[in-house]
């Protein structure tokens, strides 16, 4: 386990246990279940107490934690059949974006996300998750297709931000997002968006412009991470505590904001601790949003649509 920085006091509590196993396995007449068990007992009551009351700079590193379940888990696990699609027919195919058919209960749809991968090697050939003009593209592709065959469009979102980088600028990196969101409000299938992880930007904007959003508990969706907005703000990356606090990212403060529509309950710890019953959850929280619109004419969920981005910004938080 990859512990975070506010949990080295559990670190240091399951190590111990862990000691005290290893030396009960290297010295079987040593009595040390009980010593192991009470170590449990408090690593499990510190950890309830660690995930109680978050604050929203430990929500975003939670939702940045390499152990949570990825795109690529969710579709292994919840979608049968799964065909990926590559390329935009263009220029490429970007690798920090998948999607493709599959079946949801044995529903035929079309699967679209963003993969930051879970490994070194992986990282690095998805881009971390940050996605170029082709994926934004390739998405749209996606969508076309999924509204002429009449198909629901799920959206799974775990993005940094779109890709800054000099080429991807180049190719127009903010007209393949702004097509992207003009996209989702134009196709006349149920479109579904879950943040599973980051949402980052106008990155995770083309994804989740969406008849439903949900959110897991612990992530985060936000104009910009809170450590660029500390750089912008104050000039130092190092406020980003506060602009976490300022961006309301949490998934409450954006359910309260009329942002998003669904919180998905994490497991305590995170879904880092929980990664089946996360994904479980997730499934549970997509078949119960597809009830929701089945039965609605294209027309409807355009219109659907648009009313609730239209109407961002009508509810407030008090200070």
């Amino acid at each position: 386990m990859n512990y975070l920085e506010f949990e080295k006091p559990l670190a240091e509590i399951e190590g111990k246990a862990e000691e005290l196993r290893a030396m009960g396995r290297g010295n079987p007449g040593m009595d040390i279940a009980k010593e192991a068990e009470a170590l449990d007992k408090k690593a499990e009551t510190l950890l309830r107490d660690l995930y109680k009351d978050l604050t929203p700079w430990r929500k975003c590193l939670v939702a940045r934690h390499p152990e949570r379940p990825h795109c690529k888990d969710y579709i292994d696990a919840l979608f049968t059949e799964y065909t990926p699609l590559a390329g935009d027919r263009n220029f490429a195919d970007d690798h920090a974006v998948m999607g493709g058919l599959a079946r949801f209960n044995d529903s035929p749809v079309m699967v679209i996300g963003h993969e930051k991968g879970n490994d070194t090697k992986s990282r690095i050939e998805r881009n971390f998750g940050m996605a170029r003009p082709e994926g934004y593209r390739k998405a749209i592709r996606l969508m076309d297709m999924a509204d002429r065959f009449r198909l629901p469009v799920i959206t799974l979102v775990d993005t940094p931000g779109a890709y800054p980088g000099k080429g991807a600028e180049e190719r127009g990196q903010a007209e393949a997002i702004a097509r992207s969101t003009q996209k989702c409000l134009e196709i006349g299938v149920p479109l579904i968006s879950v943040v599973i992880g980051e949402g980052g930007s106008g990155g995770a904007v083309a994804f989740a412009t969406a008849n439903r959003v949900a959110m897991l508990e612990h992530s985060v969706y936000s104009v910009i991470s809170p450590e660029g907005c500390a750089s912008i703000l104050w000039k130092d990356a190092e406020k980003m505590r506060e602009a976490a606090e300022a961006l309301r990212l949490t998934a409450q403060d954006l359910q309260k904001l009329g942002v998003i529509d669904r919180i998905i309950k994490e497991p305590v710890g995170g879904a880092q601790r929980g990664r089946r019953e996360t994904i479980d959850a997730v499934g549970k929280g997509i078949e119960a949003m597809l009830k929701e619109l089945s039965g609605k004419k294209p027309e409807a969920l355009i219109k659907d649509r648009r009313s609730k981005f239209i109407e961002m910004g009508s509810k407030g938080l008090a200070a």
